[in-house]
């Protein structure tokens, strides 16, 4: 590379640290969904965001909360409605709008994930000590503050 350095390396290096652990306990995670549950992350987290929002949602708001687009929702809810998960409606008011909501035995299926979810994390964390993750937690929210302030590339 010639010419002067126009970035800071020590941020291209904090972006590869926090962009390759994320990709080791996201496989991690994807694993264990597929072999202890034979589901996917993108199912669980379909049904982790109906969860926390606790009521019907729009198909475009739940795109939304996961930050992915409508077509890539649009199967997982298919598959999910398949195996008795979810419902897939038109809302009352505009049928041009679906709602999916949690059925009975998608609620209760992802309250078996959750906790599967829930014991995988703390056993792949659980060799920090506990001021180690105290630590990246509030310099990780300091992080998503100062990212939050600035605008997207």
């Amino acid at each position: 590379m010639t010419g002067a350095r126009t970035y800071d390396e020590g941020n291209v290096r904090l972006w590869l640290r926090l962009l390759g652990t994320t990709r080791v306990i996201e496989k991690r995670l994807q694993r264990g969904m597929a072999d202890k549950h034979s589901t996917t992350l993108p199912r669980f987290d379909v049904l982790a965001a109906l969860d926390r929002a606790g009521e019907p949602l729009a198909m475009g708001a739940l795109s939304r909360a996961l930050l992915v687009s409508n077509g890539n929702v649009t199967g997982i809810v298919r598959t999910l409605e398949r195996d008795g998960h979810v419902t897939l409606e038109p809302r009352a008011s505009d049928r041009r709008v679906s709602m999916v909501s949690l059925t009975a035995q998608g609620a209760a299926h992802f309250a078996d994930l959750a906790a599967a979810h829930h014991g995988w994390v703390d056993t792949m964390l659980s060799g920090l000590a506990p001021e180690t993750r105290a630590s990246l937690t509030a310099d990780l929210g300091e992080l998503k503050a100062v990212l939050s302030e600035r605008p997207s590339a």
